[in-house]
């Protein structure tokens, strides 16, 4: 039987409507006007929510096999369909082994099988030495590759430099893939922290000095000046320094193949609200001064910013350090998978930004880098009903009973936010209605081949 979704604002590609989403067999087959809906239809009344396509997460650590502990794929995808999201794509490190080989992407497959409430890809890793399983990886179905430029704060995901780099990117150019690179260079890094000496390390404004900015923006001239060499498809992730919004607008203006991303706490927080101790907040790049978080603002109103990730990074809660509140000893990671959604339309809202904005940030351009946007980020005929009932007007303080990912700890714990994930279905069915989730694993692996 049709199913008839019924709301008064539908966000699809030609912008938003009132009417409904006619669903057969898991697939949208109509947006029509409410009074053209099959007679026989089964009528569910989304009221005056929006109804957007289901969130699309590119940057997510679900850390599964070898470190469960930390998140997994059974809890991450479960606050992912309380936060809206019908597609994660899993970073390749902080799981063991990580994804730099066919043969631990094939070994997270099996772990993955039967456990995912929402669906799932894999990114691959781009290490030191791992040139000759590129091409492999990318016929084995990743959309793409990640590196870091620096340690990475686990010793099976190595750095990559620039000689090692230049082995690689022929491989990465041929495949046609995405390079999503952790943009900081240590050089300057290192300097910095010199110069702190004996500073205190329970002050957030010491951690944020080791972290400067010309360590991203030393990282990115380099990716650009790479980018330009090779042809490349460049994907700079969490971008925090406003300061490189020139060089990325200018690079996007050459015609050079760059996009860039940012995350929901670089839009939200500000350097000079953290606490004193707060390690919950500590984050790699760091989240910076308010100014900067407005410069971060105008990137995406101009597009120079092209989508927002979560960087959903969990860990256990001993090792943020919490007791000992000192930044430089603490894991550096925010986990956010339930709450981005909201913590991002609580900000863009006050700002003048529309839900045709977020569905644009969080679903169809994420898809876009992940290559599925065939399949996935938008409300059209054909695609799979894979979307999510959201009331913009709900406002609610968050609680640890609210987060859903294995270590509910996270620096938005008692904030006010905006917005409430209402419903979320995966191929027309619900994964998480009503404040419920549904205990079926209706969850797929999503490949380019």
């Amino acid at each position: 039987m049709a199913q008839a979704f019924v709301a008064d604002r539908i966000v699809t590609p030609d912008g938003t409507r009132s009417g409904a989403l006619i669903v057969e067999d898991g697939v949208i087959t109509r947006v029509c006007s409410a009074h053209e809906m099959p007679a026989e239809a089964k009528v569910i009344g989304c009221g005056n929510s929006v109804l957007m396509p289901g969130l699309v997460d590119s940057h997510v650590h679900i850390n599964e096999p070898g470190r469960t502990e930390w998140e997994g794929f059974a809890t991450a995808t479960r606050a992912a369909a309380a936060g809206g999201f019908t597609l994660l794509v899993d970073m390749p490190l902080n799981c063991l082994p990580e994804t730099t080989t066919v043969a631990a992407l094939e070994l997270k497959r099996s772990v993955a099988a039967e456990k995912c409430l929402v669906d799932w890809a894999a990114w691959g890793g781009a290490v030191a030495d791992n040139q000759a399983d590129l091409l492999p990886l990318a016929r084995a179905g990743v959309p793409g590759y990640k590196c870091f430029l620096i340690y990475p704060g686990c010793d099976g995901f190595t750095q990559i430099d620039r000689e090692q780099l230049e082995r690689a990117l022929p491989s990465i150019a041929e495949s046609g893939l995405p390079l999503l690179v952790h943009a900081e260079l240590a050089a300057p890094i290192e300097a910095a922290t010199a110069k702190l000496g004996q500073s205190d390390w329970r002050n957030y404004a010491t951690y944020l000095a080791s972290r400067p900015d010309e360590a991203e923006l030393a990282a990115i001239e380099m990716m650009i000046d790479l980018c330009r060499r090779y042809r490349f498809r460049l994907h700079i992730v969490h971008l925090s320094t406003a300061r490189g919004l020139g060089m990325l607008r200018a690079a996007k203006a050459e015609g050079l193949p760059v996009t860039v991303e940012t995350c929901p706490h670089y839009l939200f927080f500000a350097a000079e609200e953290i606490a004193y101790g707060n390690t919950l907040a500590k984050c790699a790049p760091p989240i910076r001064s308010a100014e900067n978080r407005e410069a971060l603002w105008d990137g995406l109103r101009e597009g120079v910013i092209d989508l927002i990730a979560s960087d959903h990074s969990p860990c256990p809660p001993q090792m943020k350090r919490l007791e000992e509140g000192r930044f430089d000893l603490a894991w550096g990671g925010i986990a956010s998978l339930s709450v981005s959604l909201p913590v991002v339309w609580a900000e863009a809202a006050r700002r003048g930004f529309t839900m045709e904005d977020i569905v644009r940030w969080m679903s169809l351009q994420p898809a876009k880098l992940a290559g599925m946007e065939d399949r996935t980020g938008a409300i059209a005929v054909g695609r799979e009903a894979n979307f999510t009932v959201f009331d913009p007007d709900a406002e609610f303080i968050v609680s640890a009973e609210r987060l859903y990912f294995r270590h509910p700890i996270s620096p938005y714990i008692g904030r006010r936010l905006l917005g409430a994930v209402k419903a979320t279905y995966l191929r027309g069915e619900p994964v998480w209605s009503g404040g419920q989730f549904d205990s079926r694993a209706r969850g797929r692996e999503l490949r380019l081949c």
